[in-house]
């Protein structure tokens, strides 16, 4: 495990970068909405992937969650928009650039995934930044995030939820790019799951062409267990 911290100026605050593995397609995990950088290892993520991190096939890399945090203590949900913006921003321009840097490899094309808060934060990227990142896995994903803004609205946020700007995306480079892109989205039909979003974002995202799947997986509930069990076989499948 290798671990960097850094002051943003984008976030006003520190950002910490933890990786675990020395070869293979880097994976970008983000934590649930309270998680830290380290909150995949803690809770047996990592672990999960074990056999994937000793053959070589991934580096997995995982920061905080910044913005997630903001969302979850509901004091400023404006503040929040701009913050999860700013996020975003420091995902494209000092973790991409880190994570290719630690590859060695100025182009390399990652894969982002994350669970519930962290599912959002993976398509997020994704969709905004194509030409960064090929494929992103959602797993048990909170994607509307619309009702936090407790009746407010911002363009910061629509520009950062693809529920509700992809819609109105026209013709262009990022289009183009997202239509050779994957979007998976996994989603558990137990407790405290909600599948609807899912198809929601699925059928978005099909409208507009761009390839994705949405797999239930009956009984299964919105926790660690179900996470554990599904990143490996999804990455397995895209390494």
């Amino acid at each position: 495990m290798k671990a960097e911290t850094w002051f943003s100026e984008r976030l006003g605050s520190d950002l910490t970068l933890m990786r675990w593995g020395e070869l293979g397609t880097p994976v970008l995990l983000f934590p649930t909405a309270g998680g830290d950088a380290g909150e995949a290892d803690r809770m047996g993520l990592v672990g999960a992937l074990a056999p994937l991190l000793a053959d070589g096939r991934v580096k997995v890399y995982s920061v905080d969650s910044v913005a997630g945090r903001s969302w979850l203590e509901r004091r400023n949900p404006l503040h929040s928009a701009w913050l999860q913006q700013q996020f975003d921003a420091a995902i494209r321009w000092e973790v991409v650039p880190a994570i290719r840097s630690d590859c060695n490899s100025d182009g390399i094309e990652i894969i982002a995934a994350g669970a519930s808060f962290g599912a959002f934060n993976a398509v997020e990227v994704l969709c905004r930044h194509p030409d960064a990142f090929r494929a992103a896995v959602g797993m048990s994903g909170t994607y509307d995030l619309s009702p936090w803004l407790e009746g407010g609205w911002s363009d910061t946020f629509y520009f950062s939820s693809p529920l509700h700007y992809l819609p109105d995306l026209g013709p262009g480079e990022q289009l183009d790019r997202l239509r050779s892109r994957f979007v998976l989205l996994a989603t558990g039909t137990g407790a405290h799951e909600n599948p609807g979003e899912s198809w929601w974002l699925g059928d978005v995202l099909g409208a507009k062409g761009i390839p994705n799947r949405v797999d239930n997986w009956p009984g299964w509930e919105h926790d660690w267990p179900t996470w554990r069990a599904m990143l490996p076989v999804y990455l397995d499948e895209l390494v």
